[in-house]
């Protein structure tokens, strides 16, 4: 028995055994504390870890619409910048159209005042021909009157008589040049 009080008393003594006083004394501090954790710092853990969750939340949020706008932005650009080239494309055209028929125009407006200036080359040429003609007409009828009315003898004054001789002498030269040019378009 003597080896069972032993025991007894070891046990009491055993550290692994707490005694009753230490084991409520221990309960007591642990309810302390866990009371200040649950009611002070807990919640103040948990609105510091919502605050974060919503920020990170809010971030991830703003960086997605950020993301689909700039998305949209860049498709808005590629869109304008089609547009832009479709753009190009049609004033490039239209400019090559105008150009071509302003030449058109122009090379017409050449041809055109070519051929006034031809006309009025060939009117003035014309003209000219007459005047010379007519100038030539009156010196060799001059001349013709002179020289009849010294072979002849007599004076050719009368004007209506001279300008018959005139004429008919003139038509006969014009009659005679005019089988030679066509005796020598013949040949």
């Amino acid at each position: 028995m003597k080896a069972l009080t032993q025991l007894a008393a070891e046990g009491a003594q055993n550290p692994l055994i707490p005694e009753w006083p230490e084991v409520v004394i221990g309960l007591i501090a642990f309810a302390i504390v866990f009371f200040f954790f649950a009611k002070k710092l807990l919640p103040n853990i948990n609105r510091v870890l919502e605050e974060r969750r919503k920020a990170i939340e809010g971030g991830m949020e703003k960086a997605e619409a950020a993301q689909a706008e700039a998305q949209q932005v860049l498709e808005d650009y590629r869109a304008q910048l089609a547009d832009a080239r479709h753009e190009a494309a049609r004033l490039r055209q239209e400019a090559q159209e105008q150009g071509a028929a302003l030449i058109a125009e122009m090379r017409a407006e050449g041809q055109r005042q070519r051929e006034e200036i031809i006309a009025a080359g060939h009117a003035q040429i014309e003209a000219d021909r007459k005047q010379a003609a007519q100038a030539l007409r009156q010196d060799v009828g001059k001349l013709a009157t002179d020289l009849a009315g010294k072979l002849v003898g007599e004076s050719l004054e009368d004007v209506a008589r001279q300008s018959r001789t005139i004429d008919r002498f003139l038509d006969e030269l014009e009659a005679k040049a005019a089988d030679g040019s066509k005796a020598e378009a013949g040949r």
